[in-house]
């Protein structure tokens, strides 16, 4: 294996590639595999999302064979998870983890459910060391088809972003460098995002160099409270690490302004002082530190952009609806004055470690710093530092943990209503269909008892749907709410200072 590398380029994109609904998507996906392939920084490590063929992934692979020898496609639910991950590094290790709150079958129009959305996880080896490992933790999580607390998918995003913080959480503890990223369909400090960042021992990497950067569109109320300026499409790019939604895509653009794209056509150029009301950032690259005290020093953020911002040559169009976010992650040793040992030197545990080795193996260097010196590569020293001196806690708020069981608890009496109307509806359906067999018996045998045959034989099907959902899919989901709820009910008592919930109360109005 080569020596040790002292950087690691890491992208995310979301391609866009739904087969038969995403225009130009061969071309465009055969062009962002030519682009990886040229890039600069060259990446080590790519994660894709809704690349869901294997003609795309296949294309993809051989445009990037010779700067990142090593892919896996993953596979997943009825219409696949379109996960893939690209790496310069051997691939040691794969695993599909599903989300057990993933949409649902009734909502057949919008997928979630059949393509069987998790976690596409790998483990790249880049050196010898046990501890010279990257895992990797690529997903898409349920997009919100509304906005606000009407958003009844709400709930599913916040359990994935929970599950993906225990993997995380999970690969960090192993001592591994732990990469978590892709398109997570939420805004910065969100519900979602701080369970994340608080709940496993990575930072959000735009946010180490850019600590003030937006936290959702210009529109959204949580950054209009923070009264600032209208953004610049160039700022949202530069500054705010928007990678949705701007004027620079043109996906987004009216369909009067994408008929001036095209083969024959010239180049449209958006000005960069645009005013962008609708860019924000909802593709992520979490990271943390690896195992300090085993590598003599940590990974830190040197640089993090907006890419593949490029149009294709031809059409003219942004490669993807989606902008790629992309990071450097540095190796970078302790400061001279604490010890450590060499990168490759092998390093036993001892209980008689000094305090500031202790505080390495609490892992107080994996939290997230938020001042603003981390802007730039000036201060690796006080990248690192400020995880030993910070001591962030573990937990969130009690009243956050309030609000997560109020939705869960909203969202069960939702589901809870709709397998007991389902459930009445296969009765019904039921006896309709008794009715109209007894009406065939006793009726003449003309078209009347044909109308009844058919409208009983509808009937029933309909209804035999909805019994099954109603037995199958809801109970499902209201257990995996079940666990959901416990959990969080453990963390709260945990945050709150309280023993864990080893012994779970029975609750004798929930027969789910």
């Amino acid at each position: 294996m080569d020596e040790l590398p002292t950087e690691i380029s890491i992208v995310t994109l979301n391609c866009w590639g739904l087969k038969y609904i995403s225009k130009y998507r061969r071309e465009r996906l055969s062009e962002i595999g030519k682009q990886l392939a040229v890039a600069d920084p060259q990446p080590h490590i790519v994660a894709l999302q809704e690349c869901w063929t294997q003609e795309d992934y296949q294309n993809i692979r051989r445009e990037t064979r010779l700067v990142l020898p090593y892919g896996k496609f993953y596979f997943s639910g009825a219409l696949g998870g379109g996960l893939a991950i690209l790496s310069r590094w051997p691939i040691e290790e794969s695993t599909m983890f599903r989300y057990p709150l993933n949409g649902r079958p009734t909502a057949f129009w919008r997928g979630d459910w059949y393509v069987g959305k998790g976690v596409a996880c790998a483990k790249i080896r880049y050196g010898p060391g046990p501890k010279h490992v990257i895992e990797v933790f690529n997903t898409h999580t349920h997009a919100p088809y509304e906005s606000g607390p009407n958003d009844s998918y709400l709930c599913h995003r916040t359990a994935q972003a929970w599950e993906i913080s225990k993997l995380l959480r999970g690969a960090a503890e192993r001592g591994h460098l732990v990469i978590g990223l892709g398109d997570f369909n939420m805004i910065p400090l969100s519900l979602e995002h701080r369970l994340i960042t608080t709940h496993s021992p990575v930072r959000d990497t735009w946010r180490v160099l850019h600590p003030e950067s937006s936290v959702g569109k210009a529109d959204d109320p949580a950054e209009r409270a923070r009264h600032r300026p209208i953004p610049t499409a160039e700022f949202n790019i530069l500054e705010n690490g928007a990678t949705s939604d701007g004027p620079y895509n043109t996906w987004r653009w009216s369909s009067t302004q994408q008929k001036l794209l095209g083969p024959t056509k010239s180049d449209v150029v958006i000005p960069p002082d645009t005013v962008d009301h609708k860019g924000k950032r909802l593709d992520y690259i979490f990271a943390s530190t690896g195992d300090i005290p085993s590598l003599g020093g940590g990974w830190v953020v040197s640089r993090v952009s907006v890419g593949m911002m490029m149009r294709h040559p031809d059409l003219k169009c942004s490669l993807s609806d989606h902008f790629a976010a992309e990071a450097t992650l540095t190796f970078h040793p302790l400061p001279t004055h604490h010890h450590h040992p060499s990168r490759n030197e092998t390093i036993v545990d001892d209980d008689d470690d000094d305090d500031d080795d202790k505080d390495l193996h609490n892992g107080t260097y994996l939290q997230s710093p938020t001042a603003s010196e981390f802007r730039g590569s000036k201060s690796f020293d006080a990248q690192l530092l400020s995880f030993d001196s910070q001591t962030q806690s573990s937990f969130l708020p009690p009243t956050n943990y309030d609000d997560i069981l109020i939705m869960i608890n909203r969202y069960v009496a939702r589901e809870r209503s709709q397998r007991k109307w389902r459930a009445i509806h296969f009765f019904v359906s039921l006896a309709i269909t008794i009715a109209c067999l007894i009406g065939v018996w006793f009726g003449p045998h003309n078209y009347v008892a044909f109308i009844l045959m058919l409208v009983s034989s509808l009937g029933l099907t309909a209804g035999t749907i909805d019994g099954l959902l109603a037995l199958l899919f809801f109970k499902a989901e209201l257990r995996a709410l079940k666990e959901f709820e416990w959990e969080i009910m453990n963390a709260k008592a945990a945050a709150g200072g309280g023993i864990a919930l080893v012994q779970e109360v029975p609750d004798p109005d929930r027969s789910w």
